[in-house]
């Protein structure tokens, strides 16, 4: 039997969740697992070698008749049938709460990127879930408000999102050696909660990130099927949402649902990991692969449009939804002009995604799910999803895919001065314990501060010239680093943030992961 150690900070009620019998059964998973996830990130390495070598990615032809077979993955379950709206947040209590009762139809309860992993959050965020699922959930503010779920009318759909393949838990020791955080996240809400939810009408249902094909996608389903044997699930009842977030994973997402198969559900497109992850694995291509201001790469760029339309095509063809992306805007009750702004923008990137045939879409505030609604509504009627919408019109080239330089927009120094400010303010917030942070008027995540500090090193090592003639060299960098840290004055946490940002920045060889190295710096 394996040796279980917990390491981390004391936290109230971790009893709750810390039972001997749920750290067995992530033990159980880590044994069997463990090595298995290691080898395939020792293959992420080995395919971004093949990859640089090449100059490019193809669709692989070793799995071509999984293309080209006709196979679906199963209906959607209850309480996925409708997607329409999905409200995204972290798992803290008062922000759980309004994600519930804000009238989403799904709830994508966030233990990766609008998280953080200080050992209070993790345990933290599967409390939260494990009364959230029960509806016991409740919040008492320091003022004395007191937030609780409502009781008219049907809650969204929970679906968690555990951290991705690559980060471990080092407060949580298997053998004398940290777990996978990915299968600490999983292990713990399905022991906790997949039972529940099947009970309630719902099931145990997740969203996985940053995987980079279907290799991964396999090692998910081993998982899941070894877990429906020991808590005695229905075979096939805990489905999942797969996040198409990283350029490999583009060229292979008819082979990760088929990989996934009987526990596929859906797969969501992103932007700002997406991004991060042309950057990370053509760092070396040339300057046809190094990408204009961040804020002008926009979903209407060639390269997203080839890479949203085939996410649907393939989604519709196997029977899987398609979900579109975030709406990261906060709207002002303050400001109308400002507000009205915002709403507009989000109406027009949800109509988008509605007219091209996407079933769902993210939001990041409660005062968005209106509109994303009245969007998806004013498409959908009476139908609870696009499932029966075709595209065969679509044929997608994996020139189409990899055509960053077709995509419009300048270098300039605002985009510089605004990766650094943006990735100093959101790394501060995040090695304090906060995940999701308002800046300048968006939610952003630890994707913002990804592609933030990518772009950086893609410029500093491709020596990009600016719009104001301006070469971006280290010094540079280090400049206005100086200079956007005078400017945000007194913040907590401010130092280490530009540490790390230099750190990860400024390189001499990509790191591949910002958490990674901030994890070393948190409790």
């Amino acid at each position: 039997m394996a040796d279980v150690r917990v390491e981390g900070p004391a936290v109230e009620r971790a009893e709750e969740i810390l039972t001997p019998e749920a750290l067995a059964f992530v033990a159980d998973l880590q044994t069997r697992f463990g090595a298995h996830r290691d080898a395939l990130l020792a293959a992420r390495a080995t395919r971004r070698a093949e990859i640089a070598t090449a100059g490019t990615i193809e669709f692989r032809p070793e799995t071509a008749a999984v293309r080209e077979g006709a196979w679906q993955v199963p209906p959607p379950p209850p309480g996925l049938v409708d997607r329409r709206v999905e409200i995204t947040g972290p798992t803290e209590p008062k922000m759980a709460i309004n994600a519930l009762n804000c009238g989403a139809n799904v709830w994508l309860a966030d233990l990766e990127d609008a998280n953080t992993p200080h050992w209070r959050n993790v345990v933290g965020g599967q409390l939260v879930l494990h009364d959230a699922v029960r509806r016991t959930l409740s919040f008492t503010a320091p003022e004395g408000r007191e937030y609780r779920l409502r009781e008219d009318g049907e809650l969204p759909t929970i679906v968690p999102r555990p951290r991705g393949w690559h980060l471990p838990e080092r407060h949580l020791l298997v053998d004398g050696e940290p777990t996978v955080g990915a299968l600490v996240d999983a292990g713990l809400y399905l022991f906790h909660n997949a039972r529940e939810q099947l009970e309630r009408g719902s099931g145990p249902y997740l969203y996985l990130p940053k995987m980079e094909g279907h290799l991964e996608a396999r090692l998910w389903a081993l998982v899941f099927d070894h877990a429906e044997q020991v808590l005695d699930l229905p075979a096939g009842s805990i489905r999942a949402t797969m996040l198409i977030e990283t350029i490999p994973a583009a060229f292979e997402m008819e082979e990760m649902l088929h990989e996934l198969g009987t526990h596929a559900a859906a797969l969501n497109a992103g932007r700002w990991d997406y991004l991060f992850s042309v950057i990370k694995v053509f760092r070396d291509a040339g300057p046809e692969f190094v990408l204009p201001d961040r804020g002008a790469v926009t979903m209407t760029a060639p390269m997203m449009r080839a890479y949203t339309e085939q996410l649907v095509a393939v989604c519709h063809r196997r029977g899987a939804m398609a979900i579109g992306g975030m709406a990261a805007a906060i709207p002002s009750r303050r400001d109308a002009e400002a507000n009205e702004r915002a709403l507009t923008k989000v109406r027009e990137d949800k109509t988008r995604e509605a007219g091209d045939g996407f079933d769902g879409s993210w939001v990041a505030h409660p005062d968005l799910v209106g509109t994303c609604r009245e969007v998806f509504d004013a498409v959908l009627g009476d139908r609870p999803n696009q499932l029966d919408r075709q595209r065969p019109d679509v044929h997608v080239t994996s020139e189409q895919l990899l055509d960053v330089a077709g995509v419009p927009g300048d270098r300039t120094m605002a985009g510089l001065r605004g990766n650094v400010e943006v990735a100093l303010r959101y790394l501060a917030a995040w090695l304090a314990g906060n995940g999701a942070v308002g800046i300048h008027g968006l939610m952003e995540d630890a994707a913002t501060a990804e592609i933030s500090r990518s772009q950086v090193w893609q410029w500093v090592h491709a020596g990009v010239e600016l719009d104001t003639g301006d070469t971006v060299t280290e010094e540079l960098v280090r400049r206005v680093v100086a200079e956007e840290v005078a400017a945000i004055g007194d913040l907590e946490n401010l130092d280490d943030a530009r540490r790390l940002f230099e750190q990860v920045a400024l390189a001499d060889d990509f790191p591949d992961f910002l958490t990674l190295p901030a994890y070393e710096l948190i409790d």
